[in-house]
C-alpha cells in the first residue's frame, strides 16, 4: 500500500501560486511511490496542479494598509476556515508560501496545535519588520530561503532551521516564443524598439501605476515615433482594468498593444522595460531585458510604510546585486519625465549591451535551477523524520 501524505498549502498572490504549483509537481516527482492529498488556499496554477481548494486565493492580494483594514472581515473568515481545516485533517505538513502578513499568523496558530509548519519563500524580514524573526524561530519548523544572503541573515539571529534551496525562477523563466514569433503574432516590427510596460499583478497597482506608464509611453512617442509599447497583463487580471487606466490618461501612445499571460514573451522581445517592483523585476533580469523599476502607492500608504523599510534598495535584483544596478523610481520620483529619460538611456546601444551583461552576471549567482526539487526534498525529509 502506498504511503499517503496530506499537505496543506497556502498562497495568497500570483507569484506564490506559481511557486506552490511547481512545488506540488516536484513533490510528486520526488516521491513517485507515495500518494499526496494537497489542499489549501489556491490560485489558478495550484488548481491546475490538482490542489483541492478550501479557499480561492485570487482575491487575497491586496495592497495598502487602508485597503487591508477594509478587508479584515474577509481575512478573518479565511484564517478561521484554513485553521479549522488543518486541525480537522491533520496534514503531515503545512506549507506556507510567501504572503507573510497572513501566513506568519497562521504559522503561529497551527504550530501551537502540534502541526509541522514549513515556510517556502522566506518572508522579507531583512527589509522590514525584523521583529517577526521571533515568530519564524518559534513557529516554523523549516524555512526554505530563495535568496543567497538569507540563510546568513537568519543565522545571525540564532535561527538555524533554514535551508537555502536556490531561487525557483532560476532556470525556469523562459519565453515560449522567439522575438520574431512574438512580433509576428502581435503585428510588431522587430526592427523597431519595443518597450514592455509591467504595471503589477494587483488591481490597485494597475490603477495607480499603469496611467503614468501610459503617459510615459505617450511622451516618448513624441520624441521617437518608431517606438512600440507592450502592456503586459497577469493571467489573474482583466482587460477592463487596462481600459479603466486608459480612461484617466489624456494622451495615449498610438503604437500600443496589450497582451495577457505573455509577460515573459513580451520581455524576451523587448529592448527595455518599465517594471513594477516585485518578483517581476527578477523575471525581467533572468530574461535579460534592461529595465527601470517603478512603484507608486497612495500618499498615506507611503508615509506609513517608508519609515519601517530598512533596506537600501526596493528592487529584488538590486538587493541580490548589492548595488543600485537598476534605476529605481519610487513614489514622487516616478514621473513620465524621469522614466522616459531612463528608458531612452537604456535604449542606447552601448548602455543596452552593458546592462544585459551585468544582469546576466547577477542572475548567475542564483544558480541553474532545481529550487522546487530541493524544496520538495527538504519537505519530504522533514515529514519522514518522525
Amino acid at each position: 500500500m502506498k504511503q499517503i501524505y496530506k499537505i496543506m498549502l497556502v498562497a495568497g498572490e500570483a507569484s506564490g501560486d506559481a511557486h506552490a504549483a511547481q512545488l506540488v509537481l516536484a513533490l510528486r516527482e520526488n516521491a513517485p511511490e507515495s500518494e499526496f492529498e494537497f489542499f489549501g488556499a489556491t490560485g489558478a496554477k495550484m488548481r491546475e496542479a490538482g490542489v483541492e481548494t478550501i479557499i480561492k486565493a485570487d482575491d487575497l492580494a491586496i495592497v495598502g494598509l487602508p485597503e487591508i483594514a477594509r478587508a479584515l472581515p474577509m481575512f478573518w473568515n479565511t484564517f478561521q476556515t484554513l485553521k479549522n481545516e488543518a486541525i480537522k485533517r491533520k496534514p503531515e505538513a503545512v506549507v506556507l508560501i510567501d504572503f507573510p502578513d497572513f501566513n506568519l499568523k497562521l504559522a503561529k496558530s497551527l504550530k501551537k496545535r502540534g502541526l509541522k509548519v514549513v515556510y517556502y519563500i522566506s518572508p522579507q524580514l531583512w527589509a522590514w519588520r525584523e521583529y517577526r524573526a521571533r515568530t519564524v524561530k518559534n513557529s516554523v519548523d523549516l524555512l526554505l530561503a530563495i535568496l543567497p544572503f538569507e540563510k546568513d541573515w537568519y543565522a545571525k539571529r540564532e535561527i538555524a532551521h533554514v535551508e537555502y534551496v536556490g531561487n525557483p525562477l532560476a532556470g525556469e523563466v523562459v519565453s515560449a516564443l522567439t522575438k520574431k514569433d512574438f512580433c509576428a503574432k502581435h503585428n510588431l516590427d522587430e526592427t523597431k524598439p519595443i518597450i514592455a510596460l509591467l504595471a503589477g499583478s494587483r488591481h490597485k497597482e494597475i490603477a495607480r501605476i499603469l496611467p503614468p506608464l501610459l503617459e510615459t509611453a505617450a511622451l516618448m512617442e513624441t520624441k521617437n515615433e518608431n517606438l512600440q509599447f507592450v502592456v503586459t497583463l497577469a493571467p489573474t487580471r482583466k482587460l477592463s482594468e487596462v481600459e479603466e487606466a486608459k480612461s484617466v490618461v489624456r494622451n495615449l501612445p498610438r503604437n500600443l498593444i496589450v497582451v495577457k499571460d505573455e509577460t515573459r514573451e513580451a520581455l524576451n522581445a523587448s529592448d527595455a522595460a518599465a517594471v513594477t517592483s516585485g518578483t517581476a523585476t527578477l523575471e525581467t533580469a533572468i530574461l535579460g531585458a534592461p529595465m527601470a523599476i517603478v512603484y507608486k502607492t497612495s500618499a498615506l500608504n507611503y508615509k506609513l510604510l517608508r519609515p519601517i523599510i530598512s533596506v537600501e534598495h526596493f528592487g529584488l535584483i538590486n538587493l541580490i546585486a548589492g548595488e543600485r544596478l537598476v534605476e529605481e523610481l519610487i513614489q514622487d520620483d516616478f514621473t513620465p519625465e524621469t522614466l522616459s529619460a531612463e528608458l531612452f538611456r537604456l535604449l542606447e546601444p552601448a548602455m543596452n549591451k552593458k546592462m544585459r551583461e551585468r544582469l546576466r552576471e547577477v542572475v548567475e549567482t542564483l544558480g541553474k535551477g532545481g529550487a522546487s526539487k530541493r524544496a520538495a526534498s527538504a519537505i519530504l525529509k522533514l515529514i519522514r523524520s518522525e
